[in-house]
């Protein structure tokens, strides 16, 4: 009877699911003391509540990952016991489970970058990059301990596996043994379900990444509490991008004023050359941390912190995504992208008015600059949307005696072509240089190794040496006629590496330097108030005079006082929102957390005592929240919609 119902079958294929189990919460303390500055975990009894609230996540991604593996381990063949079929099982089991397995790996240092797991979009942004094989052996090198980790791990997981084996034996009654395993089969089918749900519940939808900040109270344990296979699954085939009808839209418009108009300026036409640096954090420039209560603070820009000196700069400016094409979209467009990408959803194929339409509307040339190959890191897909009439890459450069050998040419030759290139251009011009070099690996040019200081973290000798390419670019640029005729700016796509924990904060994970420098000293100053990414769109319509309507997020940081100022961005699976001396997060269906503004660690949820506040806050927030999908959805990215 015992052949009959499988029993041993049963065991083997508990255990070996139980085997998933121990090595995901093994890459759960790995991921952890990876990243102990940035997820700090307090106690072994805060430990265990996390890895105890794992358990639902995992169970989704194993229950996933291993659907095929447990069809055919209880699937009713009658050879299922036979060495060949368990062979076979063990190929499909592995190579399901290794797969997605290494992706937590992934994590372990990508999440110092993304300040997040790994999502859908995380794989979009490598669709657009040439050379992926050159990044993959780059990282192996790189991180060859995380590699390491992941055969040691790998190979012991096999080892365990092992350690259970269905011997094969013949199936008994026939009757008896078709019963049990349809019974069994369905039963084990029902609790997966279950299981991939994360609950039984008819009333509640399966669980989401945003479950896991149900569980926590400071929000980047909830990327402790997830894992990155569930990350990737739930996000595959997701469409982030819903619309949300909170309120009718004239209190909208009222609210927020998303078409605006200037008129404090007289029309000029200057030319504009926007510098976006790649992983410029805030941290690494003295000028934006001036009066700071760092200790032992030190900057690694001493040309942008001379600059800053005759510039206009916000020392409290914020970064609205986490990846190089979220800085795009939002500096170049007023676009902030979320949880998922603008760029990557099914809508950017529209007209979007830009710093590009607008300009282009007023006879400006206009072009966009990145040294890496062309089409990386999707730039020149999303340029084309947008319009630009050059687009200069590795191909137009044509010299691969300065190609860093992973991402594209050096920073100081690129910017000298960008500046010969400007050179012949007939003016007024708009010209964007996304940089390049102060990227992982971190590498800088032979020649100039031990010329810049190598900081504390890997990529301070790289904010070096693109500082000095900047100011090698700057020295022959006001060597040049158009040079006194235009506005110069520089922001950061995202930040990178941490070196203070000022900067691990939660709210302060992703800071950037915002700067605008004018050869005749028009736009000088130094300013705390908030700022973010999209507000440099609408600031430099402003400083040039334009006259025309046009659509917009964000706000003019050197006139529009009538809009307080604000940030708002997508962190630990929640729309973020600074207004008013307040943090508000908000699920997309309730709020969560309400902290004050100096808690930038977001640890005091001070929602349970907010007065009048919240709901003034909370309704601001709804409002460009449903401006924004409805606009995106409804392709209506200009000011004539």
């Amino acid at each position: 009877m015992k052949k009959s119902l499988r029993i041993n079958e049963y065991k083997a294929l508990a255990y070996r699911l139980a085997l998933a189990f121990l090595f995901y919460g093994l890459a759960r303390l790995l991921f952890v003391l990876y990243n102990l500055k940035l997820v700090k975990v307090h106690s072994l009894g805060e430990w265990m509540s996390l890895q105890y609230h794992g358990l639902t996540f995992d169970t989704t991604a194993i229950l996933y990952v291993n659907s095929l593996f447990i069809v055919f381990s209880l699937f009713p063949t009658g050879r299922n016991s036979k060495a060949g079929y368990q062979k076979r099982l063990k190929i499909l089991y592995f190579l399901t489970n290794l797969i997605a397995y290494a992706t937590n790996f992934i994590d372990f240092i990508y999440y110092r970058f993304n300040f997040g797991r790994s999502t859908r979009a995380s794989v979009d942004v490598l669709e657009n990059e040439s050379n992926k094989s050159a990044l993959f052996f780059n990282f192996l090198l790189h991180y060859w301990h995380v590699f390491l980790l992941f055969i040691l791990l790998s190979w012991c997981w096999v080892y365990l596996y092992k350690k259970v084996t269905v011997k094969e034996q013949p199936i008994g009654n026939p009757w008896l043994y078709g019963v049990f395993s349809l019974v069994g089969f369905c039963l084990v089918t029902v609790l997966s379900i279950g299981g991939i749900r994360g609950d039984f519940e008819k009333s509640t939808r399966p669980i989401n990444l945003l479950d896991a900040s149900r569980f926590v109270k400071e929000p980047a344990h909830a990327d402790v509490i997830l894992n990155t296979p569930f990350a990737l699954i739930r996000t595959w085939d997701a469409n982030d991008f819903q619309k949300f009808d909170f309120m009718p839209q004239k209190e909208v418009d009222a609210l927020i004023h998303p078409i605006k108009k200037y008129a404090y300026n007289k029309p000029e036409k200057p030319n504009i050359v926007l510098f976006i640096l790649e992983s410029y954090g805030r941290e690494y420039s003295g000028a934006f941390n001036k009066g700071t209560t760092i200790p032992d603070f030190k900057s690694y820009t001493p040309f942008i912190d001379s600059l800053a000196n005759h510039s206009l700069i916000f020392t409290n400016g914020y970064a609205n995504g986490h990846k190089s094409i979220h800085g795009m979209s939002s500096i170049l467009a007023g676009i902030p992208s979320f949880r998922e990408a603008f760029t990557s959803s099914p809508y950017p194929k529209q007209k979007i008015e830009s710093l590009v339409s607008t300009l282009k509307g007023m006879g400006y040339d206009t072009s966009f600059f990145h040294g890496a190959p062309n089409g990386s890191m999707g730039f020149l897909g999303f340029g084309n949307i947008l319009g630009f009439d050059h687009y200069y890459g590795k191909t137009e450069y044509n010299n691969d005696a300065d190609f860093d050998g992973v991402w594209g040419i050096w920073d100081e030759p690129f910017f000298q072509y960008m500046k010969r290139t400007l050179d012949g251009k007939k003016q007024p011009f708009m010209s964007t240089l996304f940089s390049v070099t102060s990227h992982e690996p971190y590498q800088i040019p032979e020649k100039y190794q031990g010329k810049f200081p190598k900081g504390t973290v890997n990529i301070h000798q790289c904010v070096g040496y693109t500082d000095y390419a900047l100011k090698r670019f700057f020295q022959e640029a006001r060597k040049q006629a158009w040079y006194q005729n235009t506005i110069f700016v520089m922001v950061a796509d995202h930040s990178n590496t941490i070196a203070y924990d000022e900067y691990r904060k939660e709210f302060n994970l992703n800071t950037v330097p915002i700067l605008f420098f004018s050869p005749n000293h028009k736009w000088v100053g130094s300013s705390a108030q908030l700022a973010q990414q999209i507000d440099i769109y609408p600031t430099i319509l402003d400083m040039i005079g334009y006259q025309k309507p046009f659509r917009s997020w964000g706000r003019s940081l050197v006139h529009e006082t009538d809009v307080q100022p604000f940030v708002i961005k997508y962190s630990s699976n929640q729309y973020v929102f600074m207004y008013d001396n307040y943090i508000c997060c908000f699920d997309g269906q309730q709020v969560t957390g309400l902290y004050h503004a100096s808690d930038r660690a977001m640890k005091n949820n001070c929602i349970k005592q907010a007065g009048s506040e919240l709901p003034k806050i909370e309704k601001l927030l709804k409002a460009y929240l449903q401006d924004y999908m409805h606009r995106v959805i409804d392709k209506k990215l200009g000011s004539e919609q």
